[in-house]
């Protein structure tokens, strides 16, 4: 048996910062949503017990660094499965991009051997699982558009924000997120309102969701890499809507309702920058 799934990527709409925790993360506060850039995962029946990974991306790992390795071997342990899977990802969300491309796919994993072994489980409890695995991984099970708070596993969804384009351009780095989040100075961030963007989101108002756009990690990965502040400069330039980093970055993405305005962000950013993507707003949840 083979079943196919879909992981989207992820942006953050709001990202803050409240304080350190005793257990060493941060406490969180986020409302992140799906867009449609995804990379698409096979599950494959294995004929032993072993997970097999595998994928095409040359930056990929093939074995317990992969969070979708350890979503099958956590399944595999916690149920006692007898049977073996190989997992194959077709990567087309970018690595270390601020995405949560890695924790998307261990929730393609959990969500699909869900299904393949049969254990029954609800996307809460999956959810519950994936926390084990990573602060993001929880939000990525039930996908769509959601405040996420601890340190990310506690899950409120909210309504999808409504359809726009989003341009992505990642500079070819790859950012550390526990660098960022060591040089963040809590005393100092200037807190977004995030209240105000659930509400935006409630009442699709596109104008104050484009107004409210925050990340506390912004201004820390920009000192870090100035090309981050340089790929936000020009889509500002080229006309967006409204222009945020993503996670810890170093990706940033641009809103624009404009077909015509969308192609020029594109052309523009595609004199400087290979990673350029042009995609949909997705902000639903997953149903299984």
């Amino acid at each position: 048996m083979k079943l196919f799934m879909k992981a989207p990527a992820k942006i953050n709409l709001s990202l803050d910062v409240l304080h350190k925790r005793p257990d060493g993360y941060h406490e969180v506060k986020m409302v992140m949503t799906t867009v449609d850039l995804a990379d698409r995962i096979e599950l494959i029946e294995g004929t032993s017990d072993q997970i097999v990974l595998t994928s095409q991306h040359q930056f990929v790992p093939n074995d317990e660094r992969n969070l979708a390795f350890r979503a099958a071997k956590l399944l595999k342990e916690r149920f006692s499965i007898q049977e073996g899977v190989h997992i194959v990802l077709h990567k087309r969300i970018p690595v270390a991009a601020g995405l949560a491309g890695g924790s998307s796919d261990a929730a393609a994993v959990l969500r699909g051997l869900n299904r393949l072994w049969k254990l029954k489980l609800s996307l809460s409890e999956l959810a519950e699982l994936g926390a084990e695995i990573g602060s993001d991984v929880s939000f990525c099970v039930h996908g769509g558009t959601a405040l996420a708070t601890g340190r990310g596993e506690v899950i409120t969804p909210l309504p999808p924000p409504p359809s726009c384009w989003v341009v992505l351009a990642k500079p070819v780095i790859g950012v550390s997120t526990g660098d960022v989040y060591g040089k963040l100075q809590i005393d100092r961030i200037k807190h977004p309102d995030v209240e105000g963007m659930m509400d935006a989101l409630y009442r699709q108002d596109y104008d104050q969701i484009c107004a409210l756009l925050g990340n506390v990690l912004e201004p820390v990965t920009m000192s870090m890499y100035p090309q981050v502040a340089l790929i936000k400069e020009q889509m500002q330039r080229f006309g967006a809507d409204a222009v945020l980093m993503s996670g810890s970055g170093p990706t940033v993405y641009a809103l624009v309702q404009h077909e015509s305005r969308m192609h020029r962000l594109y052309n523009g950013l595609r004199g400087f920058c290979d990673q350029v993507y042009t995609i949909r707003m997705d902000g639903e949840p997953h149903l299984t």
